[in-house]
């Protein structure tokens, strides 16, 4: 437990959290398929008029 308490041993393995962090986020965005049709989806929500909005929730 004493390599944890030198700032020069945890600084790589904070950025090795982050980066092992930031790689698992940018596979569930764009890994599965059925998710990313999801996403596509729903990119252009903040232009639509709010009836069409209400039109698309309600079915």
């Amino acid at each position: 437990m004493d390599w944890f308490s030198h700032a020069e041993n945890t600084k790589p393995l904070g950025l090795l959290i982050f980066f092992i962090t930031f790689c698992l986020i940018v596979y569930w965005v764009y890994g599965s398929k059925k998710r990313s049709k999801i996403l596509e989806d729903h990119k252009n929500i903040p232009f639509l008029d709010d009836d069409e909005v209400k039109d698309k929730s309600n079915g």
